[in-house]
């Protein structure tokens, strides 16, 4: 896949030595050509990146109204939420929408992006926070022009464009306002010692949700050695095992409990201060577990579910011993024990904002950005500190 200039069907029958009716017939596939002959177009064709034009095809009625979605996953209920909106968006104006997912793995999205391209969907959707590092400016650059080339564009839903100047529209919503706000809500029910429990360094929507935990608890007063962010990445089972760790190294003391807190080294890396990040940057340390922590803001809803398993197989009550909070309001998060409080991401609009923007206005929908808002859930999961606890001391005997 090149980012050159658009090629022509005149230039695909001068590298092939036939006339451009003929290259249209075997490109078409609707009328007899030699074997021979065939071959040829198609080796130049191939040799040259040639891809009908989208708009053209179209035009002649041959053009597909297709949209396609890259996402990382179809089980993440955030993943599926987007792509919902993206077919619900797109069936509306009578288009078709096609899903395909990565696993997280830039040759796969890379592959999914040229076929697309090949086949002419008009839009490709790429869902997700990313790593951005120079890798990724450089394909997601790559991936804009080779699409631009063919007629066709690129759309970023949840995640940045690395240039500004790179044809492709950005939708996305605010991490960083609702990580803030989450974050506020529970410093303004009395906690200080609140644990984020899920980043992922380099991770674009998790460093902003990092970036406003930390900015919540400078606004109230809080220093930089009040935050605690446990890497442990994104799921339930990542939430389960990094909360179970947690509690297994002493930061929440039992009913009555008043032992110290133990120093304890695990696999789940934390990062205590924004000192030490920016000593080490993109790197994660192992330290002791945060001192007699009260609050957990889990980094999704996914690690909330494991880290409520990990604290009620503890034997302790939530909100009653220790507090949580999630991001992105996933269908289930009210059917949780008990009902989460967490931030709701427009993920079913986000999909269909995609959609609507870039056929809008397609014109100058390229390099555009649209941030969309949050807002908190307030549900159950979410109570004052126990008595005594309020700045992470242990609980009265």
């Amino acid at each position: 896949m090149t980012s050159k200039g658009r090629v022509t069907i005149r230039e695909v029958a001068e590298r092939a030595g036939v006339s451009m009716a003929t290259v249209s017939r075997v490109l078409s596939g609707n009328h007899p050509v030699p074997a021979s002959t065939r071959a040829r177009v198609l080796r130049a064709a191939r040799d040259l990146d040639y891809v009908a034009n989208a708009h053209a095809r179209a035009l002649v009625g041959g053009g597909r109204k297709m949209v396609a979605v890259v996402l990382r996953q179809v089980t993440s209920p955030f993943y599926a939420q987007v792509a919902e909106g993206v077919e619900a968006e797109a069936a509306a104006r009578g288009w078709l929408c096609l899903v395909g997912t990565t696993g997280g793995d830039p040759g796969r999205e890379l592959e999914f992006v040229q076929l697309m391209r090949e086949e002419g969907a008009r839009l490709v959707i790429l869902v997700g926070g990313v790593v951005e590092d120079d890798a990724y400016r450089e394909r997601v650059a790559h991936y804009a022009q080779a699409l631009a080339s063919a007629g066709a564009r690129l759309v970023l839903c949840g995640r940045p464009a690395p240039d500004p100047d790179i044809p492709a529209l950005v939708v996305e919503f605010d991490n960083e306002a609702g990580a803030r706000a989450i974050t506020g809500h529970l410093l303004s029910a009395g906690h200080r010692r609140i644990v984020f429990l899920g980043g992922l360094p380099g991770n674009t929507a998790l460093d902003a949700r990092v970036a406003g935990y930390r900015a919540a608890l400078a606004e109230h007063g809080l220093g930089p050695e009040a935050a605690h962010v446990v890497d442990c990445g994104l799921g339930r089972a990542a939430g389960h095992r990094a909360m179970t760790e947690l509690l297994k190294a002493g930061g929440v003391p039992g009913p009555g409990d008043t032992a110290t807190p133990e120093t304890a080294t695990s696999g789940t890396a934390t990062r205590d201060t924004a000192t030490r990040d920016a000593a080490n940057p993109g790197t994660a340390t192992p330290d002791t577990a945060p001192a007699r922590f009260t609050a957990v803001f889990a980094g999704d809803d996914m690690v909330a579910a494991g880290a409520l398993r990990a604290i009620a197989d503890a034997g302790l009550r939530v909100p009653q011993d220790i507090s949580v909070v999630g991001y992105n309001d996933i269908p289930l998060a009210e059917d949780f024990n008990p009902p989460l409080t967490t931030v709701r991401t427009p993920a079913e609009e986000l999909g269909r904002a995609a959609v609507r923007i870039a056929l809008r206005d397609p014109e100058h929908a390229a390099g555009a950005h649209h941030l969309l808002g949050t807002h908190i859930v307030v549900r159950d999961s979410v109570q004052p500190p126990p008595p005594g606890r309020e700045d992470g001391g242990s609980t009265p005997v």
